[in-house]
């Protein structure tokens, strides 16, 4: 970052005694010779620290210096006097228009100090606002991230619950029908069964068929029509208590992700 200094005085030999004084320290420098014409240069350039004196005509440093808090508050602003002026430039350094009261003759290290501890004052200043902004940037974007982490929060629980109550009523209407239904998975293990399913082969309804291994539950010879190109076809079957029915099965997998079988027993009504 490029330090900045401007000297206002109406005196152009201050000035000038300021300006070789300091250039030495790495300053790019700016003189006006009025009040007035330090706020024209304030508009043009980013100034860091303002040297002022206070007996100006037209527009005194304290005066001067109160203007520049309005518009640019982040400067730091020194006032450069005699110590006649202290009392006049009281009530502006109690008021924070001035950070500091230097007094003519100066001493040439101590004003030097006084310059660059000015220049880092404005530069932990300058880095604590963007700090700020930095902070303020971060917050909006992780209020932003968690806006559309809810919202997509929302959206999935919406989705599963549409996908809860789907499954809801399938399984009301698979419980509802009138033939023994029972999903197998490629395990062999029983994923699906419902109530007509659980009255065909759960033993009077004392064993559940869910997780449980189809050739355990299931005759054999049902088991055989899930193979090659019998699968989806109807065939007829003897239930043990001589009824006739008929079966048929089909693979799983044309419409979904799942793996296995399904099997259809009618026992007729």
């Amino acid at each position: 970052m490029e330090r900045t200094l401007l000297l206002v005085d109406d005196e152009e030999n201050i000035t000038s005694a300021l300006l070789r004084l300091l250039r030495g320290d790495g300053y790019r420098i700016l003189r006006a010779n009025s009040g007035e014409a330090g706020l024209e240069l304030l508009a043009q350039n980013e100034v860091g620290v303002i040297i002022s004196d206070q007996r100006m005509p037209g527009m005194t440093g304290v005066e001067f210096l109160g203007r520049v808090r309005e518009l640019y508050p982040d400067t730091v602003r020194v006032v450069l006097s005699g110590y006649t002026e202290l009392s006049s430039v009281t009530d502006a350094i109690n008021r924070g228009a001035v950070y500091k009261f230097l007094t003519k003759p100066w001493e040439d290290d101590l004003l030097r100090a006084n310059v660059e501890e000015a220049f880092q004052r404005y530069e932990l200043k300058m880095e604590n606002v963007r700090l700020a902004r930095e902070l303020h940037l971060a917050n909006a974007e992780l209020l932003r991230i968690n806006h559309e982490l809810e919202r997509r929060v929302a959206e999935k629980t919406g989705e599963v619950m549409r996908n809860l109550n789907i499954l809801q009523v399938s399984q009301e209407v698979l419980e509802h029908l009138p033939v023994a239904v029972i999903g197998i998975g490629d395990d062999g293990v029983i994923a699906i069964a419902n109530r007509a399913a659980h009255r065909l082969f759960s033993q009077q309804g004392t064993q559940a068929l869910l997780g449980e291994t189809a050739g355990d539950v299931i005759p054999p010879e049902l088991l055989a029509c899930m193979a090659g190109a019998e699968c989806e076809r109807q065939r007829p079957y003897l239930l043990d208590d001589g009824r006739q029915a008929s079966c048929w099965c089909c693979k799983m997998g044309a419409f979904s992700l799942s793996k296995g079988f399904v099997l259809v027993i009618d026992v007729g009504i």
